[in-house]
């Protein structure tokens, strides 16, 4: 990862089963693991208002 991340502490990758290797880049909207290199999209939530 080029971009800023973040190291997401005490997570598990559901790929390979690695704990603590999991980073997330929020510029880029991705979470990737230091130990597989699986990425994965992250969706954020958007606000809807109920009416």
């Amino acid at each position: 990862m080029n971009s800023p991340a973040h190291f997401l502490d005490g997570l598990r990758c559901s790929i390979c089963g690695a704990l603590n290797v999991l980073w997330l880049d929020p510029l880029r909207g991705l979470v990737e693991c230091h130990e597989c290199g699986h990425t994965a999209r992250t969706i954020p939530e958007t606000a809807e208002e109920d009416s």
